[in-house]
This record gives C-alpha cells, sequence and structure tokens, in this order.
C-alpha cells in the first residue's frame, strides 16, 4: 500500500510538471520559472537566471517554503469562507485546508522547507480549532520535535537548516527590530503606515538574513549585500506571481485559453526576472 501511494503522489507531480509545460506562454524560461515556483523543479530553468537569482540573493525564491505553501493556503481559505464560520464549518474548512496542501506537499516531493511550512499549518489549524493559539516560538520548537522524529536525516539537508533558521529570525530578532518603529500602527495616518510597512519588511529581511547569512556563506562562500532591496522586491512578485500562475494552469488544464491571464503571467515573470538580473550587477 506504502508503495501505492508514493507512486500516486509521483503520477500526481508528474502530472502537474506535464501540466505546466503545456502553458502556451511565450518563453520557455518563463514556464521554467513557473514549474520551479509552483512544483519546485528547477532542471529547466537557463543558468543566467540561476545565476541572477543566486547573485541578487533570491535563490530561495525558487525553493518550495512556507512562501509557496502559505500563499495555496490563504487562496484556499478564502475560497473556503463560503462554508460560514459555525464550529462544524471551521472543522470542516481546516480539514480542507490540511488535505489539500499536504496533497501538495507530497506531490511537489516533500521537501524539508515545504514538511516544515506544512507542520506549522497543521499546528496552527489544531491550536485554532482547539480555541488555544500559540505563539511563533513554541510552534517552531514543537514543529522541529516532530520534523525531527519523523524525518530525521532532514538535519543533514541545507532546505532544513535554512528553513528553521529563517523562522529563528522571525520569532527571536524581528520583535525587536520591529518595536524601533514608535507609536501604535492603529493610529498610523496612511504615510505613516506605508512608512512603517517599509520598516517591518526591512527588519524582516534583515531578521533571517542574520539567521540564515552564515549558513549560505559557509555553504555557498558569497552574501548579498542587496538582500533587503531583493527581498523587498522579489517576494510581492513572487506573492503575485503564484497565485496567477495557479489560475492560469487551472484554466488551462481546463481548456480554457485565457489570453490576458496568460501574458499577464509571463510578464510578472520577466519582470521578476529582470528586476533580479539588475540587482546581481549592483
Amino acid at each position: 500500500r506504502e508503495g501505492m501511494l508514493t507512486s500516486m503522489f509521483h503520477d500526481l507531480g508528474a502530472g502537474l510538471q506535464t501540466a505546466i509545460r503545456s502553458i502556451p506562454f511565450e518563453s520557455s524560461s518563463t514556464n521554467s520559472i513557473v514549474m520551479a515556483l509552483l512544483s519546485g523543479n528547477r532542471e529547466d530553468i537557463p543558468e543566467e537566471i540561476i545565476h541572477a537569482f543566486r547573485a541578487s540573493g533570491a535563490s530561495h525564491i525558487l525553493a518550495l517554503s512556507g512562501l509557496h505553501l502559505g500563499i495555496i493556503y490563504t487562496i484556499v481559505r478564502f475560497m473556503t469562507r463560503c462554508l460560514g464560520n459555525t464550529r462544524k464549518a471551521k472543522a470542516a474548512r481546516s480539514v480542507i485546508l490540511v488535505c489539500t496542501c499536504g496533497f501538495y506537499v507530497l506531490a511537489t516531493g516533500a521537501g524539508a522547507s515545504i514538511v516544515r511550512a506544512f507542520i506549522f499549518i497543521l499546528m496552527g489549524e489544531a491550536a485554532r480549532l482547539s480555541g488555544r493559539p500559540a505563539g511563533l516560538r513554541k510552534v517552531m520548537m514543537a514543529a522541529l520535535l516532530i520534523h525531527l522524529t519523523i524525518m530525521p536525516s532532514s538535519i543533514k539537508e541545507l532546505g532544513f537548516q535554512l528553513s528553521y533558521a529563517a523562522i529563528a529570525g522571525i520569532a527571536y530578532i524581528f520583535p525587536w527590530l520591529q518595536g524601533f518603529w514608535p507609536g501604535d500602527r492603529h493610529e498610523d495616518a496612511v504615510l505613516t503606515k506605508c512608512a512603517r510597512w517599509i520598516w517591518e519588511s526591512a527588519a524582516m529581511s534583515i531578521s533571517c538574513q542574520i539567521t540564515t547569512g552564515p549558513l549560505a556563506y559557509i555553504y555557498f562562500g558569497t552574501f548579498p549585500t542587496q538582500f533587503i532591496l531583493t527581498n523587498m522586491i522579489a517576494l510581492p512578485l513572487t506573492g503575485i506571481i503564484i497565485p496567477m500562475a495557479l489560475f492560469t494552469l487551472a484554466a488551462c488544464s481546463m481548456g480554457w485559453n485565457i489570453d490576458f491571464l496568460i501574458k499577464g503571467t509571463e510578464w510578472m515573470v520577466t519582470l521578476l526576472c529582470e528586476a533580479l538580473d539588475l540587482l546581481s550587477t549592483m
């Protein structure tokens, strides 16, 4: 039975990749980047694009992680709002969310980073249903214990190390940096809200870089100095590209040739690549 399940999820992943390759983008590079963002397969990405992502400090975007699963989680949660807010509806929503994310994790190979994100989602939904929300630090430590119990060999993987190092930065360093901005966010004017968002985005990047930077230097011998600018540009773009790519994939899989959606997705991917190419030369 275990062999059948493994084969089923392998076929599901292969089918996902085949569907992505069939999207009629004008450039094959767009297909390869969408492939990486949705399935984690980076084999077809041209070397110059890989270099631009790596040199600009955005290579983590191409590795399936909490960013990617979080976007899928948000989309499914939005789509299940129609179920209502009764206790049974909340339980049904949680089951749908966990199952959808779990299937996606298994279909894309269950890498260490995305498994960590799935454990976070599983614990978050359990806490929400029980009415006992836990803080990020407690969730991180519990997820680390569960992860190592289920997959002890993951501790040797770079994705595992970087994933938990980034979360540690967010849990322990980001709140301290975030507190440097004075005042109450609920009383901010519009311009102050924008300024606070810029500071918090920079603080988030700094927090993650402090904990992941040493690992990246040990493994790759590089330390991107423009990581703040890179994340402030690349992460919002990626947050737009992934939902657009998912809707494009769904439309094409159902035989709907929605030209504006295909061109819009390709334009956003091109914009991301050109931005990172420019940043890599700085």
